[in-house]
C-alpha cells in the first residue's frame, strides 16, 4: 500500500486558519464531498464521534482524524495543511498543522490499520513534515506524500 493508493490530488488542502477542531472537521467534510464524493454531514459526524473516544493528534504537530464509514467500499485518505496551527489536545499538546484524515470501510479491518501505519511514519518523519510545512501549493504537498510512501510499504 502507497500513499498515492488513498490520497487523491483533489483531497489535498491548505488552510491560511481554523478557528476550531470542530471547524476543521466542517472543512474536512466539505473536502471529503467535494473530492471524494462523500455526503459532508456524514463525514463530519463519524469524526466528531471517534474523536469523542480520545484525541487524535499524536504529537509534533500532527493529527490522523479517522472514521469508519458504511458508504464507502475502500480506504481513503485527505490532508490539510494548517498554516496556523490549531489546538488539537495532542498528546504531547503543541498544536496541529499536519492533518491527515483516513476514511475506511465498517468492515476493512486490516486494511484501515495498514493505513493509519503508512500514515504515521511517513508523518514521523521530520524531514517529510518540514518540507511540508515549507509548501503551501497542494499540488507539491501532494507529491511530497505520495512521492515518500512510494517506497515504505505496509
Amino acid at each position: 500500500m502507497h500513499l498515492g493508493d488513498i490520497l487523491d490530488p483533489s483531497a489535498v488542502k491548505v488552510l491560511s486558519a481554523c478557528s476550531s477542531k470542530k471547524r476543521l472537521f466542517h472543512e474536512l467534510g466539505e473536502l471529503a464531498a467535494g473530492s471524494l464524493g462523500l455526503e459532508a454531514e456524514t463525514v463530519i459526524d463519524a469524526l466528531l464521534d471517534r474523536e469523542a473516544l480520545g484525541p487524535t493528534g499524536v504529537g509534533q504537530g500532527v493529527a490522523l482524524p479517522h472514521a469508519r464509514l458504511d458508504s464507502i467500499d475502500a480506504v481513503m485518505g485527505m490532508f490539510i495543511r494548517l498554516e496556523k496551527p490549531l489546538e488539537f489536545e495532542a498528546v504531547d499538546r503543541q498544536p496541529v498543522d499536519l492533518v491527515f484524515c483516513l476514511f475506511a470501510p465498517t468492515q476493512a479491518g486490516v486494511d484501515h490499520l495498514k493505513a493509519l501505519a503508512l500514515v504515521s511514519r511517513t508523518l514521523r518523519d521530520g524531514t517529510v513534515c518540514q518540507k511540508l510545512r515549507a509548501n503551501t501549493d497542494p499540488a507539491t504537498v501532494h507529491m511530497i506524500l505520495t512521492d515518500q510512501s512510494a517506497t515504505q510499504a505496509a
